[in-house]
């Protein structure tokens, strides 16, 4: 491939990555942190134990010395803060489950197409756009997966770029004895 040829496949390959990305993005958007955890959910500046309780908070003693006053003894560790941030976590959890599910099938047809192109840059960026795509719909998902879920699904998609490498090998050889 010439360098023109390799400057256009990678073109291709990160257009692909940006299309599916924002197009999956589009139908399912992300969750907005402020929306859970906003500036009316933020922990507030408070001196006293007493603030705190008020703020249904849960005051954490500190033996403090301090040059200026005043000079908290403390500070309030907010429930309703940790609540937030639990509820964004759960809809971060389910959106990238669906990511998953979108992207990776997604991703496959983009590399399977790109393996039927003839014009090799062209095909070759396709191919990068899809393996992308597939990075972004595991590593939306991987976080909340466990091990043994990641193994097969490495497992999985190590045998099948073995069984795609060797099938378009063997096509591309036998398209060239033809020529």
């Amino acid at each position: 491939m010439r360098l023109k040829d390799i400057l256009f496949a990678i073109a291709i390959m990160i257009l692909t990555i940006f299309v599916t990305f924002y197009g999956i993005n589009t139908i399912l958007p992300k969750a907005n942190y402020d929306d859970y955890c906003g500036i009316a959910n933020a922990p507030k500046l408070v001196q006293t134990e007493q603030e705190c309780l008020n703020e249904n908070g849960t005051w954490v003693y500190q033996e403090r010395q301090c040059v200026t006053t005043p000079c908290p003894q403390g500070y309030c560790e907010y429930n309703t803060y940790d609540d937030c941030w639990v509820e964004y976590d759960v809809v971060n959890k389910d959106r990238s489950k669906y990511v998953f599910f979108l992207a990776l099938p997604l991703g496959i047809i983009i590399l399977l197409l790109g393996m039927y192109f003839g014009l090799e840059a062209v095909g070759t960026g396709l191919m990068g756009g899809g393996i992308g795509t597939l990075i972004y719909g595991a590593g939306a998902f991987w976080p909340y997966t466990q091990n043994w879920i990641r193994f097969v699904l490495s497992l999985v998609g190590l045998v099948a770029l073995i069984w795609f490498t060797y099938y378009l090998n063997k096509r591309l050889s036998k398209k060239g004895k033809k020529n």
